[in-house]
């Protein structure tokens, strides 16, 4: 019987791969601790929720301050300002400030939760 180099078995042998990631080390937090492309690619994207959510509050302050000096030249009374600050601009004020942490908390916990893995 010949012995065809096609039809012979060969084994090959090698160390064993890894096909599941290490429980204790998550590859996205690696990356940011190594500060690779990857990692530095992580941290931009929260940078830049964090900072559109900032020039939204931004615009919005802008635009409630913004007009102030005409209303308080349209209106020559001394309680009409004091009406316009105290419930036309403090309390909005308010609410802006509640919305914008809740929303930079929400950008981190998403972040983190990329991170981790979860």
């Amino acid at each position: 019987m010949p012995q065809d180099a096609t039809g012979r078995r060969v084994v090959v042998t090698g160390p064993p791969r890894r096909t599941r990631r290490v429980p204790g080390q998550a590859r996205p937090r690696t990356e940011i601790a190594e500060q690779t492309a990857l990692g530095h690619t992580y941290v931009r994207s929260l940078m830049r929720s964090q900072l559109r959510t900032a020039l939204t509050v931004f615009a919005v302050l802008v635009l409630m301050v913004g007009p102030l000096p005409l209303v308080f030249a349209a209106a020559e009374g001394r309680r009409t300002t004091f009406v316009v600050l105290g419930f036309g601009l403090y309390a909005p004020l308010v609410l802006l400030a509640r919305w914008y942490v809740r929303r930079a908390e929400r950008n981190e916990h998403d972040f983190v939760r990329l991170v981790e893995d979860r």
